[in-house]
């Protein structure tokens, strides 16, 4: 998988785990005490919520919430480096070249930071584009 595809991937996970624990937990209870036949309608309704999920993805507030959930996170808000370490993802130079060759992103020298800078705006406007509400100050 892509590094831009494993940071999508933690994120819109993350926003699934966040959004599905009140359904499942509040739907699973009914199901096993009525019968066991309505656990079959709750599988085919779970599969539908998430593309609905996906596609409306409060990058913000998945990242606030995963950076309050491990004491801070550092600055994600800006930082490449902060933002993948944040993610349990390889921040090392390699995989930042590997990210800027992914994303296209060619502005200053490898691990300089102005390559780090642009490689954050275009993870952030890349996330919009695959279905992410990203507020326009993480897009700087």
């Amino acid at each position: 998988m892509s590094i831009f595809g494993s940071i999508m991937s933690k994120i819109f996970h993350a926003a699934e785990s966040v959004m599905q624990p009140a359904s499942p937990a509040g739907s699973a209870a009914p199901a096993d005490s009525a019968a066991p036949q309505p656990a079959a309608p709750a599988p085919a309704s779970a599969p539908a919520s998430a593309p609905a999920a996906a596609q409306s993805v409060d990058v913000a507030a998945v990242l606030s919430q995963m950076a309050s959930q491990k004491g801070g996170g550092g600055n994600w808000q800006s930082s490449i480096v902060d933002l993948l370490k944040l993610l349990d993802l390889d921040s090392s130079l390699d995989a930042r070249k590997q990210l800027a060759g992914e994303l296209g992103v060619h502005a200053g020298a490898d691990g300089s930071a102005e390559q780090n800078v642009a490689l954050h705006k275009a993870v952030m406007q890349k996330l919009a584009e695959n279905g992410g509400k990203v507020p326009d100050s993480l897009r700087g």
